[in-house]
Order: C-alpha cells, then sequence, then structure tokens
C-alpha cells in the first residue's frame, strides 16, 4: 500500500485560498495567484505537477470539489469540465449522500457522509499499491493532519501574500515535521516534509 500524502499551494502568510469564495471566485480573492507558477510556467515544474496528478485515488473536501451547499438539488460534476485530471477515483467528503459521478478519462468521483477518515481508508483501498493524494481545501487537509492520516505533505510557497483566506495548519495540534526534499524556482519553493508520529 502506498503512501498517503497532501501537495497543496500556500501563501507565505498561510492561506491556501483567499477569502470570500463563490463560483465565480472558487479560490476566493487572489487565490489564483497561489497557482500561476504551474500554469504560467509548465515546463520549469513537471515535477510538481506529476507528483499532484500521480496519485492512485484521492480525497477532496466538498468546498474543492464545488460551490453548491447543502442538499444536492443542482448536478453539479465539479470545476474541471467533463474530464478532470485526475483519472482515478475521488472521495468527496460531505454530509449529503449523492451517487458517484463518473467522468471521462477514469476518474469518479464518490461521496463520503462518514467523515475523513473513512474517506482515506477508502481512497487507500481503491488505490491498491498506489498512493493516496489529499486534495484540498484547508478543513480537509486540517482534519486529515489532525487524525494522523498523511505520511507526507508538500508545500509549494509562491511569494505571494493573502492576509486572510482558509489557513493551513488550523486545529492540528502539535505537529512534528522532518524535511525530505526542497526544489526552488523563481517562482515557487516546493518543500516536502515527512509528518513524525
Amino acid at each position: 500500500m502506498g503512501i498517503v500524502s497532501c501537495g497543496v499551494a500556500v501563501s507565505l502568510d498561510g492561506f491556501v485560498a483567499g477569502p470570500h469564495q463563490s463560483l465565480e471566485n472558487p479560490l476566493g480573492e487572489g487565490g489564483e495567484s497561489l497557482h500561476t507558477w504551474m500554469f504560467d510556467h509548465p515546463e520549469a515544474h513537471a515535477v510538481q505537477r506529476e507528483e499532484l496528478l500521480s496519485h492512485g485515488a484521492y480525497v477532496m473536501g466538498r468546498n474543492m470539489f464545488g460551490p453548491v451547499r447543502g442538499a444536492w438539488d443542482e448536478p453539479w460534476r465539479g470545476w474541471w469540465g467533463e474530464d478532470p485530471p485526475y483519472h482515478a477515483p475521488v472521495f468527496v467528503l460531505t454530509h449529503y449522500p449523492r451517487d458517484p459521478v463518473v467522468m471521462e478519462g477514469g476518474t469518479t468521483f464518490i461521496f463520503i457522509t462518514d467523515g475523513v477518515t473513512a474517506a482515506v481508508e477508502q481512497a487507500k483501498a481503491a488505490a491498491g499499491s498506489g498512493s493516496v493524494g489529499v486534495g484540498g481545501g484547508a478543513s480537509t487537509i486540517n482534519q486529515c493532519l489532525a487524525a494522523g492520516l498523511i505520511d507526507e505533505l508538500t508545500l509549494h510557497v509562491p511569494p505571494v501574500l493573502l492576509s486572510a483566506g482558509e489557513r493551513l495548519f488550523a486545529g492540528v495540534g502539535d505537529l512534528e515535521l522532518g524535511i525530505v526534499r526542497t526544489r526552488s524556482t523563481p517562482h515557487v519553493t516546493s518543500t516536502t516534509y515527512r509528518v513524525v508520529r
């Protein structure tokens, strides 16, 4: 069985999304600036992109899947169009049951109402010997860290300050991290940490 890892872009002041997230502004005010390194300079960051999209299964929060709140009263299928980049099962945390959504390219969104531990365990089973990637948002990552479910955490830190938004490491308790490796370009510094247990 592979490891559970999380790779996330975070501002210098600790936010993974800006304030006032909405359908028109899914990453909040200023949040898109956290990801320009990946999209504006793809050749320089091919290794980081490959690491983010090479897992056997994924876990994400409902906010990352889409803007719909409450019961599933809209036929929302995610932000990524009919062929999302995951190409693997994606376990979405939610309080409201929903049938799986099968997309092109091998991505299936499976909705989990039993909490983060159940989502990670199902993702591990689906991934087999592959790794599991934990996506956003901050709440999902923080829940996984607090529950001791993440083995490796990669922080992609561009030279961006957001001043407000969704904060990483809120409520995770005592956390000990050991540096595994660091990569740096003029656009972002990516540091992978091992979560020490």
